[in-house]
């Protein structure tokens, strides 16, 4: 299984502590926001490489990282990680994160299981209980989390379900939500689907955020949805961002 994590985006709302550096990479205590997402998921056997799309203004800072990385004091056993840099430099050019995920897949012929994951939240589950649940239930999946405020309901993915965890259907920012389950960004794209991930955009999916081509797939396949058995902690603006580094700094 590939870990593919969607790192392009340009954190407009973090100022000049991004304005030339990428997010995922800010220091939380002696880590980076990636790194503490990483060294979870390179404990999970399915998974055998990580594979980071980022823009091409921030493709040369991924590299670097990435070999001090390799020459740093961390596990020896680190799984393989490949910078796709997708050509773009401004926000205004950028291919969005269904396009960026359809880039990887077809530049480096990806044809296997798929961990999809936004590179920006500090979590406090382990993926490996996603990973778990998605063999399980032998389909693709999303995760979701009970959010009981309506107002943060209408700005994300909303599903159904069912006593299984079946997705019954998922809206994007509904004005009248149907269930208190909000969608957040992490997905498992079973080899049997990537057809469908492959001709999505092409055939109507949304090219920006990455909920879209968890809405056209629920629409498309059985999906089922893991609820996460922590929080995470989305790090979304200079105030989010100092408050982590606050709060979590130490761990």
């Amino acid at each position: 299984m590939k870990n593919i994590v969607i790192a392009a985006g340009y954190a407009t709302r973090l100022g000049e502590l991004t304005k030339n550096f990428p997010k995922p990479l800010l220091k939380i205590g002696n880590n980076t926001i990636l790194g503490r997402m990483l060294d979870d998921i390179d404990t999970i056997p399915d998974i055998d490489e990580h594979i980071i799309v980022t823009n091409h203004k921030f493709a040369p800072i991924f590299e670097e990282w990435v070999k001090n990385l390799s020459l740093g004091p961390g596990p020896s056993d680190r799984l393989p990680i490949r910078i796709v840099d997708d050509g773009t430099e401004t926000n205004e050019t950028r291919l969005g994160a269904v396009c960026d995920l359809l880039f990887a897949m077809e530049k480096l012929q990806i044809d296997d299981d798929m961990l999809v994951v936004a590179a920006d939240n500090l979590l406090f589950f382990s993926f490996q209980e996603f990973v778990d649940f998605a063999k399980a239930k032998g389909t693709s999946c999303i995760m979701c989390h009970e959010q009981p405020n309506i107002e943060k309901l209408q700005r994300t993915g909303v599903v159904e379900l069912d006593a299984n965890n079946k997705v019954l259907g998922m809206e994007e920012k509904p004005q009248v939500p149907k269930s208190h389950w909000a969608v957040p960004p992490f997905y498992i794209y079973l080899k049997k689907d990537l057809d469908l991930v492959r001709h999505s955009v092409e055939n109507g999916c949304g090219r920006d955020a990455p909920g879209n081509l968890a809405h056209y797939m629920v629409e498309h396949t059985t999906m089922h949805a893991w609820p996460m058995s922590a929080g995470r902690f989305d790090i979304g603006s200079l105030d989010t961002y100092y408050e982590a580094v606050e709060k979590y700094g130490k761990d």
